[in-house]
This record gives structure tokens, sequence and C-alpha cells, in this order.
């Protein structure tokens, strides 16, 4: 998940953003509710624990419980690796192409 934090003051949720620009050249822009201070936010993906912004693309499953104990796949989700702190998942990723493991899986209600 990508954290979005006013640069000017440090606010994190009075947050709000539009999208602007043509197809493709889209930007975001943000604006504080608390300062008043506006920006554009930078879409690259960058690591969270190295700052990194040398990421490659993979995906991960998003499962739910169907029957019983039975999971099921429900959809795909976009992640960004870094060739160094998500090494693991990246080898894993590079030798088998298929979907990643959730990092969580869904608890029982019992």
């Amino acid at each position: 998940m990508l954290l979005v934090d006013c640069p000017q003051c440090g606010e994190e949720e009075n947050l709000s953003g539009h999208i602007s620009g043509e197809p493709g050249e889209e930007v975001i822009e943000v604006s504080c509710g608390s300062c008043g201070f506006s920006w554009v936010r930078d879409r690259t993906p960058t690591c969270p624990t190295c700052s990194s912004t040398d990421l490659r693309q993979a995906a991960r499953s998003i499962v739910e419980k169907s029957r019983g104990t039975q999971l099921s796949i429900q959809s795909i989700e976009v992640i960004y690796l870094c060739p160094v702190c998500d090494a693991a998942d990246l080898a894993t990723w590079n030798q088998s192409n298929t979907p990643l493991r959730p990092r969580e899986m869904p608890v029982s209600e019992d």
C-alpha cells in the first residue's frame, strides 16, 4: 500500500485528490485539508524498506473462503518487488510466473 502524507505539515488523513491530464499523461493533484498545501503526487513505486525505485512488477492472489475450508482466488493485485528486499518473492515469481501466495490467509470465523 502506498502511503501519502502532506510534505508541508505531515497530515495523513485530511487529504483529497483528483486526476487530471490527457490519457497516458495523467497526474494526481493532492490537497491537504489541514494546511491548504497542494502538490502533484509522485506515482513512481518505491520500496518501503530501502526506498529504491528499481522495482519489478508482479502479481499476488487474494483468496477468500468459498465453502467450509476451501479457498478460492477472488482477485489478483499488482505488486512491486524490490530485487534486494523482496529477493525470495521475486525469485518465486520469476520461476513460476503465476500469482504469488497471499501474505495472509483468511481466518476461520468459528
